[in-house]
């Protein structure tokens, strides 16, 4: 195993239902509970008022565009993904919630196309259609040979971590974990003999306790651990210390990876002990592309994480970041001038991690830490 390393590939939110659903080949029933739109299809046309007609009935790559070519390249020996959304017909409606998610069963093969090997599940979106969308999302994903965590039929099903083969003999394993800050409802944590998330408080050192225990328990000589969890706003840099400090503790627990996401666009980077913390990967794939409010954020302009790590350590060796942009409801490679923008913005956001972000000469952006 000396010098031997692995690549992983990891990705924000990937949300593939709601209008993005609609273009796909099995549509599913576009009506929406939402307070102003009412009809999924609406966020295909606030979509093309921005940049043009979306085709309907897109193959299944579609949504995923230029990313795949990029992947494909890149050899990546894990994809981890965070699935942000239910896979269901259920109607059964979560209550309290502004914005609902899903995907038509039929349409599972938009994610598939990526080959995802790990899809995490505890977010605030997983459950949107109740318990009984949760256990179809299971049933489907299963049934397609997809390997998922942080969500189960109990508690210890939700808790458990997908467990990944590596070619040098040791596995990776990713742990799913969600925050009630991302906005998951306290009634979503999965229980003994109840449904659902697994569900952290970050704020708490026992709960950062609990899980590195959970990673030492599971960690055998050889393996890697990536830890996934859905925290913070949506928008805005600033991290806040109760993060940083469950994200240090995972990583002094055995965590050689902290993957985090929820926010609509990339935040601050940090090398901790020689282990990447990504604070928030951003979203990749999504139906915002219509919607306004927020440009300042750039929240067009997605990122695609490929960290590699010692294999023997899984310290970071490497960390390159794709930037791509959503373009009617694909991503494309993102400009010189974008992806310039995207690493000011980063490492601007990252100063204070002793973290910088650099172009590198075939237009991807390298991470760059001083401890």
């Amino acid at each position: 195993m000396d010098g031997a390393q692995v690549t992983l590939f990891l990705a924000g939110d990937v949300m593939l239902g709601r209008g993005v659903d609609q273009i796909l080949p099995h549509p599913g029933d576009p009506a929406l509970p939402e307070a102003y739109v009412r009809d999924a299809r609406t966020y295909v046309e606030l979509a093309e008022a921005v940049n043009g007609a979306v085709p309907r009935r897109v193959p299944y790559a579609w949504p995923w565009g230029e990313a795949l070519a990029v992947l494909d390249a890149a050899a990546p020996d894990a994809r981890i993904v965070n699935l942000e959304m239910s896979v269901t017909v259920s109607d059964d409606l979560a209550p309290g919630k502004a914005v609902h998610y899903r995907m038509h069963p039929a349409n599972l093969p938009a994610l598939a196309v990526a080959r995802p090997d790990v899809s995490v599940l505890a977010n605030n979106h997983v459950m949107d259609y109740g318990r009984r969308g949760l256990a179809e999302t299971l049933d489907v994903l299963a049934a397609a040979g997809l390997r998922t965590a942080g969500a189960g039929r109990d508690l210890d099903e939700a808790r458990r971590p997908a467990v990944l083969p590596l070619a040098g003999g040791g596995r990776l394993l990713v742990f799913s974990l969600g925050s009630a800050s991302s906005g998951i409802p306290h009634g979503w944590a999965a229980a003994a003999r109840r449904s659902g998330v697994d569900l952290v408080d970050e704020s708490s050192q026992a709960d950062a306790a609990e899980v590195a225990g959970r990673i030492r328990r599971a960690k055998r000589s050889g393996d890697l651990a990536v830890v996934s969890i859905h925290w913070g706003s949506n928008w805005g840099y600033a991290v806040p210390r109760e993060q940083v400090r469950f994200a240090h503790a995972l990583v002094d627990g055995g965590a050689d990876v902290v993957h985090g996401h929820s926010s609509h666009h990339p935040r601050p980077i940090e090398v901790y002990r020689g282990h990447a913390v990504l604070y928030g990967c951003g979203d990749l794939i999504d139906d915002y592309e219509g919607i306004g409010g927020h440009e300042r954020y750039r929240d067009d302009l997605r990122l695609l994480y490929l960290l590699r790590l010692e294999a023997d350590t899984g310290r970071l060796a490497d960390a390159l970041l794709v930037p791509l942009q959503v373009h009617r409801m694909r991503l494309r490679r993102a400009s010189g001038a974008d992806t310039d923008l995207l690493g000011e913005v980063l490492t601007r956001a990252s100063r204070a991690f002793a973290t910088a972000v650099s172009r590198t000469p075939e237009g991807a952006l390298r991470v760059h830490a001083d401890g």
